[in-house]
């Protein structure tokens, strides 16, 4: 989740590089840890901070998944605000990611403007489960926005359209690499590992394979079929940040030599031995 974080925080923050007032979109916001360092490197920027808002989607029953929910993140970003003296404007948004109209997000003129997916999109149904496509229909309406970046942070994996067995494979490939991946950040009786095995990697893994229909909403995609969407929606490539990237490496260096990190067409896929498990990009 860090590297994808700094990712995309690099590259929204190159795009705002020169901005008084930007707006965040955020897609599923969850607890709105990602703005964290990247408002605190606004608020250090020479010249003085911008004027921030950031519009927090997410669906309406984080409340009970995560206590109070968008609420809490409204009094996080305060804080933040207070404490790093910058002007931070937050907008909760609470409903499921397809259901979003231009209206709700309030873009305004004259402000820059960043929409983020982290492990998202693949949530928003496509063509395989719904005929309308919300997932192509979500990524036109940014498109119509014209943001000055558009990042996407997605798991680098097959399961969407493919049939069980493959998919059952493939499931357990990817998080046999994922585990391993962890054992080398976190003890196995660590609070945090626990937490993050149960609550999402155990639920996730259990919806790819149990589940079909409406029913299976952990629909991954690779990077390339991400691309092919992007560029049908009227999207093209954003390079991400060389200097993110080499800090993102250095990174990882400090905690096992088996993560990988490959940069392909402007995007990073970060990996564990030979798999590749998350990848970053931009767009605008």
């Amino acid at each position: 989740m860090t590297f994808g974080y700094m990712a995309a925080n690099g590259a929204i923050a190159e795009a705002f590089r020169n901005e008084d007032r930007v707006h965040i979109i955020d897609f599923q916001i969850a607890q709105g840890t990602q703005w964290v360092t990247l408002i605190q490197a606004l608020a250090a920027r020479p010249g003085g901070p911008p004027h921030v808002r950031i519009t927090g989607i997410d669906d309406p029953v984080s409340n009970y998944a995560r206590g109070e929910g968008l609420q809490a993140v409204g009094r996080k970003l305060a804080l933040l605000s207070e404490h790093f003296k910058i002007p931070v404007e937050f907008n909760p948004v609470p409903v499921f990611a397809s259901d979003v109209t231009c209206e709700m997000l309030d873009v305004r003129p004259g402000e820059a403007l960043a929409v983020n997916f982290t492990l998202h999109l693949h949530h928003t149904p496509d063509e395989s489960v719904d005929v309308n496509n919300p997932r192509d229909g979500l990524l036109r309406m940014v498109k119509s926005l014209s943001p000055k970046v558009t990042t996407l942070v997605e798991q680098e994996s097959n399961t969407n359209t493919t049939p069980f067995l493959t998919r059952f494979m493939e499931t357990m490939d990817y998080y046999s690499a994922m585990f391993e991946s962890i054992d080398v950040t976190l003890a196995r009786d660590s609070k945090e590992r626990i937490s993050v095995e149960q609550h999402c990697l155990a639920r996730d893994i259990v919806n790819v394979v149990a589940c079909e229909g409406k029913e299976r909403v952990e629909r991954h995609e690779l990077l390339g079929k991400w691309r092919s969407r992007l560029g049908m929606a009227g999207f093209t490539a954003y390079p991400l940040s060389k200097y993110v990237n080499s800090v993102i490496r250095s990174l990882l260096r400090c905690y096992s030599e088996n993560y990988t990190l490959v940069e392909k067409d402007g995007a990073m896929l970060l990996g564990w031995k030979d798999r590749n498990l998350i990848s970053a990009s931009a767009w605008h």
